[in-house]
């Protein structure tokens, strides 16, 4: 058993990771009454101003892992959309349904409550996406969101870009683009989702998987801490995510692929169902397969998989492999 005065959370640096990591502190504390320390830590992705694509995967988290198995820091909150799925995801230690990564000595032992997990456009005169112009300059570096783009037909122009929501925003402010497209989460989570032209339907733009979500990592071999983090769990967010991840896996696809993948959670005729969504595109947009499927939460993994076996056999495999 680990004895623990204030608990260290790891976190990135940024405006948004330490708003989410003090969203995970201040729940901790009204759960179980424990302090929270915040612990930054720089990562390659914070060091690095190269585009996203070509940064790798798992290139915001590394860091932040590494530290929990040098025992720097009780554990870690993540963007759940930026861990990479080699890994296996099942149920969580002593027969729990947590998802956990197996082989690195490392666990999730929350999931919680996600936030709105769809894209918004900040645009210039609060113009939405169809008000806009041809030729008009839209900033984003995701290859899902440039292909979902280009289907549109419309000849937006994406514009690859970094940095933190701050400058994404003043972009747009100083007239450098014409609108910059974000997580709907991110901005809710600074305060500044009013700041949103146009909320994007899904049926428009499908979002990344697990986007919106976040992960609570510790080490799995702290049985105190995982039962303590235990207390910030949400079954139907776990089992949304479980299904998006598994899906991407199954697909082979890191989280800078053009995959997007949105699962919800309903009342069915027998108890909570999940209804999955998931698609996969060519950077050009030019194609586009997207499919569903449903199933009991208990079944999420499998439904994320058999998703992903229809999504290749309707000739996702040469997209993806064209973009690996």
């Amino acid at each position: 058993m680990t004895v623990y005065g204030k608990l260290r959370l790891g976190t990135r640096g940024s405006a948004l990771a330490m708003a989410q990591s003090g969203l995970v502190a201040a729940a901790v504390r009204a759960k179980t009454g424990r302090e929270v320390e915040l612990v930054e830590i720089s990562t390659a992705g914070d060091r690095s101003s190269a585009p996203i694509a070509n940064l790798g995967v798992g290139v915001f988290v590394s860091a932040l892992r590494d530290a929990l198995a040098a025992k720097e820091i009780d554990f870690a909150v993540h963007s759940y959309k930026d861990l990479p799925t080699s890994a296996q995801e099942g149920p969580g230690p002593r027969g729990s349904t947590t998802p956990r990564t197996f082989g690195d000595g490392l666990c999730i032992a929350a999931v919680p409550p996600r936030e709105d997990p769809r894209d918004a456009l900040v645009a210039r005169d609060g113009l939405t996406l169809t008000e806009l112009s041809e030729g008009a300059r839209i900033g984003t570096g995701a290859i899902r969101r440039i292909a979902q783009i280009a289907a549109l037909g419309r000849n937006l122009k994406c514009v690859p870009i970094r940095g933190n929501v701050d400058t994404r925003l003043r972009k747009v402010a100083q007239g450098e683009l014409d609108g910059v497209i974000l997580a709907r989460a991110g901005l809710s989570r600074l305060g500044r989702a009013a700041e949103a032209t146009e909320i994007l339907d899904p049926m428009l733009m499908l979002p990344a998987p697990a986007q919106g979500a976040l992960a609570v990592e510790c080490r799995e071999d702290d049985d105190e801490l995982i039962e303590l983090l235990a207390a910030l769990d949400d079954p139907g967010t776990r089992a949304a995510v479980t299904a998006e991840r598994a899906l991407l896996a199954q697909l082979e696809a890191g989280c800078s692929a053009p995959v997007a993948a949105l699962a919800e959670i309903a009342e069915g005729d027998s108890g909570l169902e999940i209804y999955l969504r998931g698609a996969v595109f060519s950077p050009d947009g030019r194609f586009g397969v997207r499919l569903s499927r449903t199933g009991t939460l208990a079944e999420a993994g499998q439904v994320g998989r058999l998703l992903a076996t229809d999504l290749l056999a309707e000739g996702a495999d040469s997209v993806l492999g064209s973009t690996a």
